[in-house]
């Protein structure tokens, strides 16, 4: 019998492979019960290139909590920020197997919106 994490994990490889077949950034989104994390990885998937979460002091410093919407949104703001310093314009958007609702997609829409495409 499979487990969540597991059914999330097998949901999340088909969406890696056909990521690594396009050969560009991946933008890979993290979601627990309390916090939410964004890393932009290489084409390669072995090196991070810009990260952001809400457990980092400056972009929790103006929210009221960190499992909202507007975490979420600044969560994406900051990584779309962090990637355009590091000269990344475009990316793929790995959900890693959670559904495209809620802080998920309160995330990528505010890194579109910070300028960064996918």
């Amino acid at each position: 019998m499979m487990n969540k994490n597991q059914a999330r994990l097998r949901r999340a490889r088909s969406t890696r492979a056909h990521i690594r077949k396009l050969h560009v950034a991946r933008l890979s989104v993290h979601r627990t019960g309390q916090h939410l994390y964004a890393q932009i990885f290489d084409a390669t998937g072995g090196q991070v290139l810009a990260a952001a979460s809400t457990l980092q002091k400056s972009v929790k410093a103006d929210l009221h909590g960190t499992k909202n919407l507007a975490a979420a949104a600044a969560v994406g703001k900051a990584v779309a920020e962090r990637a355009l310093d590091a000269g990344i314009q475009s990316v793929a958007f790995d959900r890693s197997g959670f559904r495209y609702h809620g802080r998920v997609k309160a995330l990528a829409e505010a890194a579109r919106e910070a300028g960064l495409q996918f």
